[in-house]
């Protein structure tokens, strides 16, 4: 008789090594799995985006006032899943869960397309928000079951191409469509994308799933915790929203919801830390500066790249007389800068191993371009405007692919889901204040200072902001000057709220540290048909329960 180890091999096959150093092997389902999550963040940038450049000819169409909630319910809802997903795919699978989400983005797309009231507009945008931040949230687990941390820079730069493709792509469709009267195909094109997205993911998106009982599973759940932070994080949404645009700022319509949101979040850091088992934030986070920072960083850069993508559009469309389409093609610099920037940042890390060098000098980038953006004014010249997106694209595309490194590396990979789960809320939290603080800076200023003359044109009253941009172009002078110079003057403040945010975002990086890149993932997780394929399981623990069965065949 042979000896045990003689078990768990296979003679007659060359036994692949069980050495994950290189995440799974990159054959074609691989990059088929790949291809597959990268659509689905093309996605969600798409619809992130386009809404800015489409989002005044729609609000003329609708005779809608609530436009900023357009944007944040969208934010809103994005995030409010984010949190959960990570305890869902320990449940039932990653799987699963990117199927939903495909399907709650279709849906909501559907709901928007045939909205007839900026109230139905807002409620299908809500679901689409669901959608997109489950499927955020899959993407960046699932990324971290098939590859390594030291890997993982260059493909968080091919996901941060991906995003900045349809970033770019985005505003020109959505001006277009808008510009052609047909802004409701900006929705009812994405179904169909959905569906061909859902087939690749039934087709190649095999991952494992470690067995248990559901009440094993359920055990894992961290439903309050999830409770505390869905229900803040909208509290805090309705007070940005409200504040300075449909209440006064000091109201208590808009300091209760606020002050509710705020201490919740408290309460929800206080009770992960001291009483939730398991917790949503891995307990290793709860000493470490590291991976603390990194989210704090994640969540600020996230407030900058929202408040860029949502209203750079709105600097060509108001006081340089563009078309949609055109604001669209103009903030190209913005949107490619980010993503060649962030896939030369993956390659670096991934050759070096160094994430904090890398987010020192993209925060540095971020400081200067936002500093550049607030010189901009309404007659400066195309040149300018283009490069500042550059500088300050770059400093985004480094920081957006390197605050993932403090944070994994600060953890055992066993903790990766609930911590990509967290990751992508704060990211998805801080796309929240960019979208409200942006649109709510950029009303109060109109407010108070658009000309008495061209206010009265609206007898509606403060939510003017996006229906009036249509109508300066056929403005005579010098109301036509006076017009832009206020639009101007109001994204300046816009562009000195980004660099506070920067300033902030740079200190939080000071006392990080460089910790050591894991070079292997999670043997319970990652591809379920690589047992099929090689004749080999990269669970141990599957293999050591497989090789305890045969004992007691033999025994017996």
């Amino acid at each position: 008789m042979g000896s045990t180890d003689s078990l768990t091999s296979r003679p007659s096959t060359p036994k692949p090594s069980n050495d994950l150093s290189h995440g799974v092997p990159k054959d074609w389902k691989f990059w088929c799995i790949i291809f597959s999550l990268a659509l689905s963040v093309l996605l969600t940038a798409i619809e992130f985006t386009s809404i800015g450049a489409a989002l005044p000819t729609i609000t003329r169409s609708l005779k809608g006032e609530q436009f900023i909630w357009v944007g944040s319910a969208y934010a809103l809802g994005s995030t409010a899943l984010a949190p959960l997903c990570g305890g869902l795919s320990q449940i039932i699978g990653r799987r699963p869960i990117m199927l939903s989400a495909l399907f709650l983005f279709a849906l909501g797309s559907t709901i928007c397309g045939a909205a007839s009231t900026m109230n139905m507009l807002i409620a299908g945008r809500a679901v689409q928000g669901l959608g997109a931040g489950a499927t955020t949230s899959s993407m960046q687990i699932m990324l971290s079951d098939l590859v390594t941390l030291r890997e993982r820079g260059t493909f968080s730069g091919l996901m941060a191409l991906s995003w900045a493709i349809g970033g770019g792509v985005g505003p020109v469709v959505g001006g277009s469509l808008a510009q052609s009267g047909n802004w409701r195909w900006l929705f009812y094109l994405n179904p169909p994308i959905c569906a061909f997205n859902a087939i690749m993911v039934l087709l190649f998106l095999r991952l494992k799933t470690p067995p248990a009982t559901l009440r094993e599973k359920l055990s894992k759940m961290d439903i309050v915790g999830n409770l505390l932070v869905t229900v803040s994080t909208t509290s805090v949404v309705i007070g940005l929203t409200w504040g300075g645009v449909q209440y006064p700022w000091l109201s208590g319509r808009v300091l209760l919801p606020l002050v509710i949101g705020l201490l919740g979040l408290i309460v929800f850091i206080i009770y992960e830390i001291y009483f939730c088992k398991p917790p949503v934030v891995p307990i290793v986070l709860r000493m470490d500066w590291t991976g603390a920072s990194g989210y704090i960083q994640n969540f600020l850069m996230a407030v900058i790249l929202a408040t860029l993508s949502y209203w750079f559009a709105v600097f060509f469309e108001a006081c340089k007389d563009k078309s949609p389409t055109g604001a669209g093609v103009d903030i190209f610099g913005l949107s490619y800068s980010i993503s060649l920037i962030a896939i030369m940042a993956g390659i670096a890390v991934k050759k070096t191993g160094n994430y904090s060098i890398p987010m020192y000098i993209g925060w540095m980038l971020i400081i200067i371009g936002a500093g550049l953006l607030t010189t901009l004014r309404a007659d400066s010249s195309l040149a300018k405007s283009v490069g500042f997106q550059v500088v300050i694209g770059g400093g985004v595309g480094i920081v957006y692919v390197a605050t993932l490194f403090p944070i994994l590396a600060s953890i055992p990979v066993t903790q990766t889901a609930p911590a990509m789960a967290l990751y992508v809320f704060s990211r998805n939290f801080g796309y929240i204040w960019g979208v409200t603080a942006g649109g709510a800076i950029i009303q109060n200023e109109l407010k108070r200072n658009l000309p008495a003359s061209f206010l009265a044109q609206f007898p509606q009253g403060v939510e003017i902001g996006f229906e009036t941009i249509p109508v300066i172009p056929s403005l005579e002078q010098p109301l036509k000057d006076a017009v832009r110079d206020t639009f101007g003057n109001a994204l300046k403040v816009v562009w000195q709220l980004v660099l506070g945010v920067a300033i902030v975002g740079s200190l939080c990086s000071i006392g990080m540290k460089q910790l050591q890149l894991h070079t292997k993932i999670d043997e319970d997780w990652g591809r379920e048909d690589m047992l099929v394929d090689h004749g080999w399981s990269y669970s141990s623990s599957t293999l050591t329960q497989q090789t305890e069965n045969m004992k007691e065949a033999l025994s017996a």
